[in-house]
Order: structure tokens, then C-alpha cells, then sequence
């Protein structure tokens, strides 16, 4: 009974981290009951652990709204906005006016999480394809970044941006491709976010890929409230997770957590325009 206790409790808060960092995609919604108090709470618990700011991600119309709505409910939460690959099967002119007049909003950064998922059988290929050409236009006339969910897609996705041709800034979130895959990513120069399953002890290809990103282009998430990194998997996420992940990506890397946690945070600053923080950074 205890240890079933213990796999549904949340992980302990870790220690701070050495410099600010930014988890560059969660799920603020869908990690509480979404009141201005949750949110709150939930910044209050990254910051301990040294998670300033984070981007909230939306997945649907309403959520959508939300992530918006809630941008401006805190300084430290910044927003993305689009509709998820799954859920495009009905993805009409409603959907198309309504995502572009949220991603306008000043503190919406990021037109995201588009993409393709062959994974699950809600929506077909077609139709995700053809959403996800949209979000690419919208993020190319808006300015911003474009966020992407990949997943069992690898081919089918760098083949529509070359097509399209790809917005100034790529962010392909919770980044699941193996060495070769970064690598044609990196070479493109897009930005490659990795969540919690960069820590997964059986990720190897996902270990490889994360030691040869360039320093400049990678961010860490947590996609909260899933993927909460080793040795915490399968216990609920939250933005203050993304700490383990920054020292797990840093053993992997070989370099020490500040200079991974200073990478993170500027990274983050200049992909998606935020402002400069003040960092403090230690070996």
C-alpha cells in the first residue's frame, strides 16, 4: 500500500538549480484545476527549484483560450496556441480565425503544438497534414515560432517544412528522433526541446541525440503532466520537474548543471522573445 502511495505522490521539489531556467512547454491546465490560485501554486513550486517562467501549451479551441487567458494571469507564464495533430480530423474556418486571433496576443509566443502523430488513429494523415501546412503559414505571417508534435512522423514532417519552407524558429517539443534525426534537425537549424524521457534509462538513441546538439539549440519542457523524468516516471509532472531533467541532461552532456541551466535559459529568452533574466551561474 505505502509503495503504491508513493508512485501516486508528486516528486519531491528539488534543489534550485544554479541559474534561472525556462520550461519551454508544459500543460498548466491540465496540472491542476486551472484557477488563477492553481497557477499560482504551480509557479510558486517551479520557482523553488529554480523554474522562473514557463510556456503553457494548448491543444484544442479551449485550451487555447485558456493557455491566453491564463499568459496574462501571471507574469512568469507565457503562452502557445494551436490545435493538435489528433484533433484535426474538423479543423475548419472557426478553428483557423479563432487560433489566429489568439496567437496575435503579445504574450502568445509560440504557434503550437502542430504537427503530425501516426501513433493514434484520431485524425487521418490527410487532414493533419493539411492543418499542420496551415500553422506553418500562420506562424511564418505572425512571426513567431512554430512548435511541433512529432510523433512516428519523422519523415512526413521535415519533408512538409522543406516543402512549405520552415518559419525562422522550429521547435520540435519532447523531441524523440535518435542521432541521425537530430542531426538533420540541427541541420536545419531548428531547436530541439527535451522532456523528461531524456532521462529514461532505456532511451539510448534520445541520449545520443542529446550529446551532439549544439548548445545553441536546444531547450529542456516537461510537458507536464506527463513524462516525469527518472527516477520519478510515471508520478504526476509539474513545471519544478524540469530541474531533474536540466541535471539529467547535463550528466548526459558531461557539463556541469549551471552551464546546462544557463543554455536552457537563453535559449529559451531568444526563441521566444522573452525578456533577459538575471542568472548566476556555477560549476
Amino acid at each position: 500500500m505505502s509503495r503504491k502511495k508513493d508512485r501516486d505522490a508528486p516528486p519531491p521539489v528539488p534543489e534550485r538549480l544554479p541559474a534561472s531556467v525556462v520550461d519551454a512547454h508544459t500543460h498548466l491546465d491540465a496540472c491542476g484545476d486551472g484557477t488563477v490560485a492553481d497557477v499560482t501554486a504551480l509557479l510558486d513550486r517551479a520557482g523553488r527549484a529554480g523554474i522562473e517562467r514557463v510556456v503553457t501549451v494548448a491543444d484544442d479551441l479551449a485550451a487555447a483560450r485558456w493557455a491566453a487567458e491564463a499568459a496574462t494571469w501571471d507574469e512568469r507564464v507565457f503562452a502557445a496556441v494551436a490545435i493538435h495533430p489528433t484533433r484535426t480530423a474538423d479543423f475548419g474556418e472557426i478553428e483557423k480565425a479563432e487560433i489566429e486571433r489568439l496567437a496575435a496576443a503579445e504574450r502568445v509566443v509560440a504557434v503550437g503544438e502542430t504537427g503530425l502523430d501516426y501513433y493514434w488513429d484520431y485524425s487521418p494523415p490527410e487532414a493533419q497534414q493539411a492543418a499542420f501546412r496551415w500553422h506553418i503559414d500562420l506562424a511564418k505571417r505572425i512571426g513567431k515560432p512554430l512548435m511541433i508534435h512529432d510523433r512516428e512522423a519523422h519523415e512526413d514532417l521535415l519533408r512538409i517544412l522543406e516543402e512549405e519552407g520552415a518559419p525562422d524558429t522550429v521547435v520540435f517539443h519532447c523531441f524523440s528522433g535518435d542521432a541521425e534525426m537530430a542531426r538533420r534537425c540541427v541541420d536545419a537549424g531548428y531547436v530541439l526541446s527535451f522532456a523528461g524521457t531524456v532521462t529514461f534509462r532505456n532511451a539510448r538513441g534520445l541520449h545520443d541525440a542529446a550529446k551532439l546538439v549544439p548548445p545553441e539549440q536546444y531547450l529542456v519542457e516537461t510537458d507536464a503532466p506527463f513524462l516525469t523524468p527518472h527516477p520519478f516516471r510515471g508520478r504526476p509532472n509539474e513545471p519544478y520537474c524540469a530541474a531533474y531533467t536540466v541535471q539529467g541532461l547535463a550528466e548526459l552532456r558531461g557539463e556541469p548543471v549551471g552551464v546546462v541551466a544557463d543554455s536552457v535559459r537563453s535559449n529559451a529568452e531568444r526563441v521566444f522573445g522573452l525578456p533577459s533574466s538575471q542568472t548566476v551561474t556555477s560549476a
